[in-house]
């Protein structure tokens, strides 16, 4: 419903044979670029402010062009960044086009070295220049270095004073510029080392350079370039070389796969994605290890290196919930769980009136959640139905019999997505007017002042568009009462490892709990955990705690879901609210290997996070209260 953006998708390609090989068996030397395409449009979900590839030859002679890249802004990034590339060939001929050795020579992004990234802001940063891969460029080949990822650093300024503080100079302060700095930098020392290596064994010229490319170890730059790095990732890297990496967070906070074959290796944010590109069974992708690099040398070898140690796994439970595609084997059957564990609290909230109620989803990512709600509901009603029968006794007789039969679980779309509602109008009346338009109603779908609407949703964070158009839209409808559903627990806590929600003012559950302590005069409450949390300011982040966790401790969930309703239903609405989430332990049981809860439970994976909660939860008092 609320959309959220998440921090970015990437995709790698490494051709393992010659391009006259794919030239011959696919009729195209382009086979990893459309590859490429295929992958990168497949999570387009995962990026729609800008798109960026970069591409490596192999083969080049000195003074020829190596290492190519190319990027755009908005939501058509993708296909625009792939019409310029392509526009690179409109001028040659056919024959030209299939003579692989002269597309070698002379044509751009005729490599075999590929990586393409997706990016989404979560910094309120914008424009091409921040949009990946970002390149480090040298005269040396091997020092040249393309990046790209899906992360968010937690201690961007403890890195920042201390590479300064060495004489390196990051062109930004922002913590992809810095990971290029600090991988570049360490680049630079391998080559360096294998530089003096050579000239000890008497090479000169070439010699020396292919030495280099021939002996250059990608796993000690990268372990002695990221042991510092506290946060979610999935960094990509191409050399100019032609080596390949790319390198998962210790803990497994954001996602990555892998795929080779004789021909290709492949790597992507999302398992389907590299399915449907390549036309494979789930069982032969692989995914990359919290803490391991995935690394393919110049040569087209390819190994797997433990970099950092690996943690507790705590992989994002909201990529389950929310933001990766629906359509991977595990996501689906995670969200149709998600859905059916609600069951008792949904029937709890119609009093089993589930003859005068109709179900139905806020599109569209919570449709799979929908499905397993239904099924749940089925297998509720039918038990219910043997209860039934078993009580007339031996003898039913056929009206009987057709009367509990015919009960059947109601279902509608109730809700459907009409516009997008467009930015172009500043004052807030106007857009608060457009707001509650965002959504059209299937009249007549339920039978006004007789049955409950119930309807879910994947996730209810701000509550902007429950307030200004969902609920007021469906109260039209004139349902004795409405359950909005989550299939999410209640979301507390900020994130940030690579999801748009960074502030304390903007969680619903938040506001709700702190109308909640003033109500009750335990403003006391609030003035603890603020003086504890500033106590910590200046601490080593390793020894913070998260006390916002004290917030909510005197309340539980039902009377945080209550002024929620109380804070969320627009003025006038005839239909009784209530708002139903997912218990915390429903979203383990559903998806049991991905434990990173923090934005519900505020147990941050790494210390960084803590940091940076008791910087928001300080920020949001400062602005609100005097104390």
């Amino acid at each position: 419903m609320e959309q959220l953006k998440h921090e970015c998708g990437v995709a790698m390609i490494r051709l393992l044979k010659p391009l006259e090989y794919y030239e011959k068996k696919y009729g195209t030397w382009m086979y990893g670029l459309n590859k490429l395409y295929l992958l990168m449009e497949k999570q387009h979900n995962r990026g729609q402010e800008g798109a960026g590839l970069a591409c490596v030859k192999l083969e080049a002679n000195p003074g020829e062009e190596y290492m190519f890249r190319e990027r755009a802004l908005g939501s058509g990034a993708i296909t625009d960044i792939f019409a310029t590339v392509q526009g690179n060939f409109k001028d040659i001929t056919s024959e030209q086009l299939h003579d692989v050795e002269f597309v070698k020579r002379t044509l751009p992004f005729a490599g075999e070295a590929y990586m393409g990234h997706l990016r989404y802001s979560t910094t309120g940063k914008s424009g091409i220049s921040y949009v990946h891969p970002f390149l480090r460029r040298n005269n040396w080949r091997a020092k040249n270095l393309a990046l790209c990822g899906n992360f968010n650093m937690t201690n961007v300024d403890e890195i920042f004073a201390r590479i300064t503080a060495i004489g390196q100079h990051p062109r930004k302060y922002a913590d992809t510029y810095i990971m290029l700095e600090q991988v570049g930098h360490r680049l630079d020392r391998e080559v360096e080392r294998l530089f003096n290596l050579a000239e000890t064994e008497g090479l000169t010229g070439m010699g020396i350079t292919n030495y280099i490319e021939d002996h250059i170890d990608l796993a000690n730059v990268l372990r002695s370039s990221s042991k510092e790095w506290d946060g979610g990732y999935v960094i990509c890297g191409l050399t100019g070389s032609g080596e390949s990496f790319a390198l998962r967070d210790p803990w497994g906070i954001r996602p990555a796969f892998w795929y080779q074959d004789e021909e290709i290796a492949v790597l992507a944010s999302e398992r389907p994605v590299i399915q449907t590109a390549l036309n494979l069974p789930v069982e032969e992708i692989k995914e990359l290890l919290p803490g391991q690099a995935l690394i393919i040398n110049k040569n087209g070898r390819l190994r797997t290196a433990q970099i950092n140690k690996q943690r507790e796994k705590k992989a994002c439970s909201f990529e389950r919930i929310y933001f990766s595609r629906g359509s991977d084997v595990d996501i689906y059957r995670e969200r149709k769980l998600l859905g059916e564990k609600l069951i008792p609290r949904i029937l709890k909230a119609v009093n089993n009136d589930i003859d005068h109620t109709v179900f139905s989803f806020i599109p569209n990512t919570a449709e799979v959640a929908f499905y397993g709600m239904l099924e749940g509901l089925d297998n509720y009603l039918n038990e219910e139905k043997v209860r039934q029968i078993a009580s007339l006794g031996h003898n039913p007789d056929r009206k009987e019999l057709e009367t509990i039969l015919s009960r059947r679980i109601r279902s509608e779309k109730v809700a459907i997505k009409d516009i997008k509602l467009r930015t172009f109008i500043a004052e807030g009346n106007s857009r608060n007017d457009l707001a509650a338009h965002v959504y059209d109603i299937t009249y007549g779908s339920l039978r006004a002042g007789i049955d409950n609407l119930v309807i879910i949703d994947d996730s209810i964070v701000r509550g902007t568009t429950l307030r200004q158009s969902i609920i007021g839209i469906l109260d039209r409808l004139g349902p004795k009462k409405i359950v909005i559903v989550s299939s999410s627990p209640q979301v507390r806590y900020p994130d940030y490892y690579g999801i748009d929600m960074a502030k304390m003012s903007e969680f619903i559950a938040f506001k709700a709990a702190i109308e909640l302590l003033k109500e009750r005069d335990m403003k006391d409450v609030i003035a603890a955990a603020y003086r504890k949390s500033k106590d910590q300011v200046g601490l080593p982040k390793e020894q913070m705690v998260n006390y916002v966790k004290e917030i909510y401790a005197p309340f539980t969930d039902e009377e945080i879901s209550a002024k929620m309703v109380e804070l969320l239903t627009p003025k006038g609405t005839k239909a009784k609210v209530e708002i139903v989430y997912q218990p915390l332990n429903g979203l383990h049981e559903a998806c049991p290997d991905h434990k990173g809860d923090w934005y519900f439970s505020g147990d941050y994976p790494t210390p960084g996070g803590v940091k940076m909660l008791n910087e928001a939860f300080i920020n949001y008092i400062e602005q609100v209260y005097q104390f």
